[in-house]
């Protein structure tokens, strides 16, 4: 026996399993961490991907936008590397009077003042103007064409307007659309309403009680409809120029690229593999994955991306347990008011009808949850509301592990397997 240790919140915990069972620890591969992110960012907009450095795209008298990811992707950093983008455009002739921030909230809600330093930096807020996207004021939105999937595009009229318009962000894993950056600054960054439910409802089932479309999933983009969709409204707005940041496991900056907004974009795409894709060796029996800890395990919704990674690592009945502290299991209310069904279908209808992410995240988390035994190492306070999710709540690993060998007995499983993943929330399993 061996003692295998994960992070929960702010703590840990520990459980004693059969070595000799244990088929893989999954952890995301090892990543240089950027030390001179000013001289990254310039060397990557000096030196792009398919294009003209920045300072030959864009011309004095020209006015560029800059669409800026918003506060709920924080983790992004663009404070950090904004500036260097004004200032790479001041050396073109291009002055800051003449250039914006779009923030690209989709349907988030607007930031305030205070939130718009921290995302774009004091420096930034004081130089350029600062606009806030409204998703719900179609007047605020023109028409740009239509997708080969029917999707009318309403996107900002003043990012429409602008001559130049420059892409910024991070990329990364992301459960719908393969991976994130890139063409989601535009949608549903700076999408109407109307176009961001049209496109999202591509990660539902084509055929209704079938629930999520399984190609709508983390790190796929070859055979993805929603990655696809993205790109197509992305070659309407056809933007001049983009910059991404790629992290390391830990969230720190690890490289950017810059340049032509689909090669550079995919360039990152193949970086981020190689830092978060880890090669299964087989799926198992039984999953243990942590989100990480604090902040990831904050609420089920921050934590909601251990639950899609952990049932790549399982085999279709395998039992899964995840460890998430949750001290605000109930945040954001619109989310924890999801898990109130009983049927299925009525979820899924409803969700047609009343498409969100959130309410999307909850159905997936469910329909998850009734494919194959979910035990949830959480707090205590938490259980009545882990039962509404169709998981099995505990306070302690030890008890978690307790209960999926009384699953493998009932499954006649003895020559079972486990493969541990302590930091879930930012390792992909790649199954081949």
């Amino acid at each position: 026996m061996t003692t295998y240790t994960f992070k929960l919140g702010r703590g840990t915990q520990s459980v004693n399993l059969p070595e000799d069972k244990v088929l893989q620890i999954l952890e995301g591969n090892p990543s240089r961490k950027c030390e001179d992110v000013p001289g990254a960012v310039l060397e990557a907009m000096r030196h792009p991907i398919d294009s003209e450095p920045l300072t030959k795209v864009v011309r004095p008298g020209e006015k560029v936008g800059i669409i800026v990811s918003d506060i709920t992707r924080s983790w992004i950093k663009s404070a950090q590397f904004l500036y260097c983008i004004l200032d790479e455009l001041n050396r073109a002739g291009v002055p800051d009077k003449d250039i914006f921030i779009q923030i690209a909230q989709g349907t988030h809600r607007a930031q305030t003042p205070e939130e718009d330093k921290i995302v774009c930096g004091e420096e930034v807020v004081k130089r350029v103007k600062v606009y806030q996207h409204d998703a719900m004021n179609m007047a605020n939105h023109v028409l740009v064409g239509t997708t080969p999937h029917g999707t009318p595009v309403y996107l900002e009229k003043r990012i429409v307007e602008a001559d130049k318009v420059i892409l910024t962000g991070g990329i990364t894993a992301h459960l719908l659309a393969g991976y994130g950056g890139g063409r989601k600054s535009v949608c549903p960054g700076v999408a109407a309403n109307v176009t961001i439910q049209k496109h999202h409802a591509l990660s539902l089932h084509p055929v209704v009680g079938k629930g999520t479309n399984p190609s709508c999933a983390n790190c796929n983009i070859a055979t993805n409809p929603f990655h696809d969709e993205l790109m197509a409204i992305c070659r309407l707005l056809k933007p001049a120029f983009l910059v991404n940041g790629i992290y390391t496991a830990e969230g720190d900056f690890n490289s950017f690229v810059a340049g032509d907004w689909e090669k550079a974009w995919l360039e990152g795409v193949k970086r981020v593999e190689k830092i978060q894709g880890v090669p299964s060796k087989g799926r198992a029996d039984v999953v243990i994955a942590s989100a990480g800890g604090f902040p990831k395990d904050i609420n089920l919704y921050q934590g909601c991306k251990t639950y899609f990674t952990a049932e790549l690592a399982a085999k279709k009945d395998g039992i899964i347990i995840v460890l998430m502290e949750c001290q605000d299991i109930k945040e954001p209310p619109s989310f924890a008011g999801f898990f109130k069904y009983d049927d299925m279908l009525k979820m899924e209808m409803d969700l047609r009808a009343n498409y969100s992410i959130p309410f999307w995240v909850a159905f997936s988390d469910v329909l998850i949850a009734k494919r194959q035994p979910v035990i949830m190492v959480t707090l205590p306070k938490n259980f009545d509301f882990v039962r509404k999710t169709s998981q099995i709540p505990v306070a302690t690993l030890e008890e978690a592990w307790k209960i999926a060998q009384e699953i493998l007995a009932k499954q006649g499983k003895r020559d079972y397997t486990i493969t541990l993943m302590p930091h879930a929330a930012s390792t992909i399993p790649i199954n081949k």
